[in-house]
């Protein structure tokens, strides 16, 4: 007879894990980094690896201080590297990343308890840092790209797609930063409208931050982790979809003038979207939830954009939104099936008559299976909340044996406590009491020799006396 192996839940399981994950997510994010490379120069790969390293060696470090499991061969580390790098812009000074690491790996994920405890998005929140401490650095350091010409066939190719002569370069300037200075007319002045706008827009030849350039990668990274089922659909297309929405609405001189599609490829949406909004811990995991979840950003991001000082909207939107993805978990969870509750004896004699009326004569013969089916969902409610109930009462009764043992440890460490401050106490008393019976029998045993020989003294005195006056008398006799 074969052996049948016990072990605790869960049963069902597959092969992915989170290192696989991670650098999955990673290697989506890898096309986005080459082009970055092509377009902006060694320098914004050099500011992806010094923030990785600089990420990898923090995390490293707090584990080791924090006598954890080190565990940086995970992927997390280096994809919060990737991800804040891509975040800033590509002539930052590179002192940047590395204080952007110091708040990401240890004040964001390792001070709340590490993976899968942090409240807010590692990488988001170091930038929004960065934002804060640096704003002159971090809203001028843009490099204009590489211009077509430099680029040989790739150039002739982005210049036919987006419908510009080869020569053309693109001012310093990023398109959400003219847009929220110089308003809707002068954008649309130097980046056109229309399909040469959004080919631009969409293959990535535009100033902006490192990983923001490029919708078409950035787009199909996603799309590979939805078919991966690493992540849904519900909260990139909830963002875009609302980003877009409101901008059409609202971000034109006029209500519905907007362009909803150049709101979508501009800035961090795209990333935003689909590889820090869907981070696991940081968001909700029930799906009416994530699409509300999903709202709420594309809504802050716009409101943001529109009226906020800040150009770009997508780091503090999913920021604010990141501590109450659990909330909206609970709001949206799925609630176990139970019995509709049975209606009032008041409610079932009003409801008899239009029941007689409109409800035909039941089959008898049906009311027997029917019985037993709502038997047998009685049974099953009764058995679940029984063994909801036992498992409380279980875990009630734990908790109070638990406090009772610690309970009883502290009586036993005070009784052990007093008990040996009492034996101390006695022994010291007994060592005193020792110590002046002994000095007590010395100076005694002194004072009776002292008096002894006093006493041989007088009696020595007493017989020399003596002595000497019968030699004297003897002396006297003989004259």
């Amino acid at each position: 007879m074969s052996e049948l192996t016990v072990s605790i839940s869960p049963h069902i399981r597959n092969r992915e894990s989170v290192p696989k994950i991670m650098w999955t997510v990673i290697g989506c994010l890898m096309p986005v980094l080459i082009l970055s490379t092509v377009l902006f120069g060694w320098r914004a790969l050099a500011l992806v690896a010094i923030s990785v390293a600089s990420c990898v060696g923090v995390e490293a470090l707090c584990q080791k201080l924090m006598k954890r499991p080190l565990r940086i061969k995970d992927g997390s580390a280096v994809l919060t590297g990737i991800l804040m790098a891509y975040v800033l812009p590509p002539d930052v000074s590179f002192a940047l990343p590395v204080v952007g690491a110091v708040m990401a790996m240890f004040i964001g994920k390792q001070l709340m308890g590490g993976l899968g405890y942090n409240i807010f998005n590692p990488a988001l929140l170091a930038r929004a840092f960065l934002m804060v401490s640096f704003p002159v650095a971090m809203t001028t350091a843009w490099i204009m790209p590489t211009p077509l010409t430099d680029l040989g066939m790739a150039g002739q190719w982005i210049a036919a797609l987006n419908g510009m002569p080869v020569a053309d370069a693109v001012t310093s300037a990023t398109p959400l930063g003219m847009l929220s200075e110089q308003g809707v007319e002068a954008f649309r002045q130097r980046y056109g409208t229309g399909a040469g706008l959004y080919g631009s827009f969409f293959v990535g030849y535009k100033p902006g931050c490192i990983g923001e350039t490029s919708g078409l990668l950035l787009l199909l990274g996603g799309l590979f982790l939805i078919f991966k089922k690493y992540i849904t659909w519900h909260i990139p297309v909830a963002m875009l979809g609302t980003i877009a929405l409101l901008t059409w609405v609202f971000g034109g001189d006029a209500l519905f003038t907007g362009d909803p599609l150049a709101a979508v490829l501009s800035g961090g949406a795209i990333l935003g979207a689909f590889f820090m909004a869907t981070d696991y811990v940081t968001s909700p995991s029930n799906r009416m939830s994530q699409l509300i979840f999903g709202m709420a950003i594309g809504a802050l991001t716009v409101l943001i954009r529109l009226k906020g000082g800040y150009p770009e909207g997508v780091c503090y939107a999913i920021l604010l939104m990141n501590p109450l993805s659990t909330v909206l978990d609970d709001l949206f969870k799925r609630q176990r099936f139970s019995p509709a509750p049975e209606p009032k004896p008041e409610e079932k004699k009003a409801d008899k008559p239009a029941e007689k009326a409109e409800k035909p004569a039941e089959n008898k013969a049906d009311k027997p299976a029917e019985k037993a089916e709502a038997d047998a969902k009685a049974a099953d409610n009764k058995a679940a909340d029984k063994a909801e109930g036992d498992a409380k009462a279980d875990d009630a009764k734990a908790a109070d044996d638990a406090k009772a043992d610690d309970a009883k440890a502290a009586d036993d460490a005070k009784a052990d406590d007093a008990k040996a401050a009492d034996k101390a106490e006695s022994d010291k008393k007994a060592d005193d009491s020792k110590a002046a019976d002994k000095a007590e029998g010395d100076a005694k045993v002194d004072d009776a020799k002292a008096e002894s020989d006093k006493k041989a003294d007088e009696n020595k005195a007493a017989d020399k006396a003596e002595s000497d006056k019968k030699a004297d008398d003897a002396k006297e006799e003989g004259k």
